[in-house]
């Protein structure tokens, strides 16, 4: 019953949706059975009527197109929506890279990392930001998210990973677990060293456990996530974008879950640093450099943190 009921109702509203049609159909239908079966009707009545059909057809044609356009404007609408969904990222390969990163420190008060040892962050993106922040008398906050040099198992298994699919370059060294540590110790006295260059910067430096897989660069005006192989494809998230918004909340959380390390117990530093001050300096941060470091291996950190090549320029 409640079946019939349905197939009822499906065909009213089909009748009144075609309204035009259908008594176009049934004046035609009338005036033909009638003509053919009788002499009823008049020329006149049957030349009237095929001009009332006609004009229903013609009414029903109209409408039609009325519709059409609204169908089309509401295709054209979807399309363009998944059109800004697929803009919500833009690859990058090669070169792009580098120019997304210095757009991206054009005119931001802030910069997240998150990544391994942050090697492009001490070599152009610290440096940079501050040179930009002293020349506008402007404050930044720089948020360094990085792997902890004292945790050696995740130092260990960061360099197992950029040894198998860092795409080694010629001339590097060889990733091992003391060049992981090295070069983590080297970003947070980079860290330390440009906190006493710019007295309005405000900057924190998180320890992690984890082993991370892409870096993160954060600026008020995009996200961009690039890999340590640069032969593959990176990605740039423009702010306003719904992605965007996400990673600041993850970044924030891995922050959250990783140590903090407390830059203003930190003893001061020269403008070049000697080894004893680097070496106390990570005594006052509770971070104290392994004892099989000679002064050799502290001042290559030195050299890291203050001298670090550009690796995107090679």
């Amino acid at each position: 019953m409640a079946a019939h009921v349905g197939r009822l109702e499906r065909f009213v509203a089909w009748v009144l949706r075609n309204a035009d049609v259908v008594v176009a159909l049934g004046i035609a239908m009338a005036v033909g059975l009638l003509d053919i079966f009788g002499d009823v009707i008049s020329d006149d009545v049957s030349s009237g009527a095929t001009l009332v059909v006609l004009g229903l057809l013609a009414t029903g044609s109209i409408v039609e197109r009325v519709r059409r356009p609204a169908s089309i404007q509401e295709a054209m609408s979807g399309t363009r929506q998944a059109l800004e969904d697929l803009a919500m990222v833009r690859s990058l390969s090669g070169n792009e890279v580098g120019e997304a990163l210095r757009k991206a420190r054009q005119h931001t008060n802030l910069w997240y990392f998150k990544g391994g040892t942050g090697t492009y962050l001490r070599a152009v993106t610290l440096p940079l930001c501050v040179a930009a922040a002293k020349e506008q008398r402007s404050q930044l906050n720089m948020k360094i998210d990085i792997v902890s040099p004292a945790d050696e198992r995740a130092c260990a298994a960061y360099a197992r990973f950029r040894q198998m699919f860092g795409g080694q370059r010629r001339g590097d060294d060889v990733w091992t677990t003391d060049r992981v540590r090295r070069e983590s110790y080297a970003t947070v006295l980079a860290a330390c060293w440009y906190q006493r260059q710019l007295t309005t910067l405000e900057i924190s430096v998180h320890l992690s456990a984890a082993v991370p897989t892409l870096r993160f660069d954060l600026s008020e005006t995009c996200l961009i996530i690039t890999q340590d192989d640069q032969s593959r494809v990176n990605l740039l998230v423009e702010r306003g974008q719904p992605l965007y918004d996400y990673y600041v909340t993850e970044l924030h959380q891995s922050r959250e879950q990783a140590t903090v390390l407390d830059l203003r117990v930190a003893s001061p530093l020269g403008l070049e640093p000697t080894v004893d001050e680097v070496r106390t300096l990570f005594d006052d941060l509770r971070l104290p450099l392994p004892r099989v470091f000679t002064d050799s291996d502290i001042g290559k950190i030195i050299e890291k943190a203050l001298h670090a090549e550009d690796p995107y320029r090679r």
